[in-house]
C-alpha cells in the first residue's frame, strides 16, 4: 500500500461540488421527442462519492444550495438517501432571474443514435462556491478527512470555484488529507481563461496524491504531451497512453497514482470498456472488454468512485483497478448516472464476468 491514509478522521471521502438535476426522457427516446422524463439529483463528484457511500463509507459533500428553493430540498433528499451528509450556505434566489441549480437534460442514446447532453447552467448557484464559507480547519483539521475528491469541472466552473478548489487542496495538504484530482477538462469553461486555469489545475496537480484524466485532459489542462496515434492495435494504443502517463509523472512526482480509462464505442449500448493505471513504478493495465451499456453518463465517475474506495480500503493496486473497471461497467447499466452497488460481492462478480441468477 503506497498511499498513506489518515486514521484519524470522521470522513472517508469528502467532494465539493455544485449540484443540479438530470432529465431524461424514459425508454431510451430522443429528448425532443418525448414527453415523459425521469428527473434526479445529480453532480460528477457525488456520482464519484456514491461507490463509498452506498458501500458504507462516511462520506460528506461540500456545495451550495439556493435557499426555499423545492430543488434545493429534492437534492438535499437524495444526498441523505444516498448516506450522504451535506454542508453549505443557502444563498438567496434574487428572483425568478437570480440563482437556481443547473439543469442537465439528457438524451442516453440507443443503438446507432448517440448519446446527446445539454447544460443548461444560467444563474447556477455552484458558481458562487467560496472558501470563506467552510471551516476549512474544522473540516479537514478537528474532523479528518482521508481522501478529497476534486474534479475540474468545479475547478474550472468559475473564478470563485478555481480559488474554492486551490484552497480546499491547500488545507488537505496541510492537514494530511490525500487528493484526488480528476481534470475533466471541457471547453466552454475554459474559453477565455486559459492562461488562469493553466496555473490553478498545474497547483492543484502539484498537489495531488492521485491523478486521473484521459489524453485530452492531460494535453489541455497541464499542457503534457498526449499519446501518439495507436490505430486499432490496441497494444500500441497502450503504449502510447503509458508514454503520456510517464511524461504525467515526471512533470508531477509527488503524486502517487494515475488512472486512465480507456473506452471504444461499438454502438450506444456496445463498448468496449478498460483501464490503465500506474501506482509508483507498477503498471496496471485491463485491456479493452465488452460491456453492455443502458447509459453511458457517468461510467467515468463510476470508475473514479471505485478506485477510491479500493484504496480507501486499504487494498493491493491491482484490485484498485480491477474494482475500479467493475464499477466503471456497473454505473452504465443504472438509469442514474451513478452505480448503487449494494455490496462489493456484487461488483466482484462484474469484474468476474459471472453475470449468473442469484438466489
Amino acid at each position: 500500500m503506497s498511499i498513506q491514509l489518515r486514521k484519524d478522521f470522521t470522513y472517508s471521502l469528502v467532494v465539493p461540488t455544485s449540484m443540479g438535476v438530470r432529465i431524461t426522457p424514459l425508454y431510451g427516446q430522443p429528448v425532443h421527442c418525448s414527453n415523459v422524463f425521469m428527473m434526479q439529483a445529480t453532480s460528477a463528484e457525488t456520482n464519484v462519492a456514491s461507490i463509498a457511500s452506498y458501500l458504507g463509507l462516511p462520506v460528506k459533500v461540500l456545495t451550495t444550495f439556493v435557499k426555499d428553493s423545492p430543488i434545493a430540498q429534492f437534492i438535499k433528499n437524495d444526498l441523505a438517501s444516498r448516506h450522504m451528509t451535506y454542508e453549505g450556505p443557502e444563498v438567496p434566489q434574487g428572483g425568478p432571474w437570480g440563482y437556481r441549480h443547473q439543469f442537465n437534460i439528457a438524451d442516453s442514446g440507443y443503438g446507432a443514435r448517440g448519446p446527446r447532453v445539454q447544460n443548461d447552467r444560467a444563474g447556477e448557484v455552484g458558481r458562487t462556491l467560496n472558501a470563506k464559507d467552510f471551516d476549512l480547519d474544522r473540516i479537514f483539521g478537528k474532523e479528518g478527512v482521508q481522501i478529497v475528491h476534486l474534479s475540474g469541472l468545479i475547478g474550472a466552473l468559475s473564478e470563485n470555484t478555481s480559488q474554492f478548489c486551490l484552497e480546499i487542496a491547500r488545507a488537505a495538504k496541510k492537514y494530511g488529507t490525500r487528493i484526488s484530482f480528476d481534470l475533466n477538462y471541457r471547453a466552454s469553461f475554459w474559453k477565455g481563461r486559459e492562461k488562469e486555469l493553466r496555473e490553478v489545475f498545474t497547483e492543484i496537480a502539484s498537489l495531488s496524491d492521485i491523478l486521473i484524466g484521459n489524453e485530452e485532459d492531460f494535453q489541455l489542462c497541464l499542457g503534457i504531451e498526449g499519446p501518439e496515434a495507436g490505430g486499432k492495435d490496441i497494444k500500441a494504443q497502450i503504449d502510447g497512453f503509458k508514454e503520456m502517463i510517464t511524461r504525467v509523472k515526471k512533470a508531477f512526482p509527488n503524486a502517487t497514482a494515475f488512472a486512465n480509462t480507456l473506452r471504444e464505442v461499438v454502438d450506444a449500448n456496445n463498448h468496449l470498456w478498460g483501464a490503465i493505471l500506474l501506482v509508483d513504478n507498477d503498471w496496471y493495465v485491463v485491456e479493452p472488454r465488452h460491456i453492455t451499456v443502458l447509459d453511458r453518463i457517468g461510467g467515468g465517475d463510476g470508475f473514479v468512485g471505485g478506485l477510491l474506495y479500493a484504496i480507501l480500503k486499504e487494498w493491493e493496486p491491482e484490485k484498485w483497478v480491477q474494482f475500479a473497471w467493475a464499477t466503471g461497467a456497473m454505473a452504465t447499466t443504472f438509469l442514474t448516472d451513478y452505480a448503487q452497488p449494494m455490496n462489493e460481492e456484487q461488483v466482484w462478480s462484474i469484474w468476474e464476468g459471472n453475470a449468473r441468477v442469484k438466489r
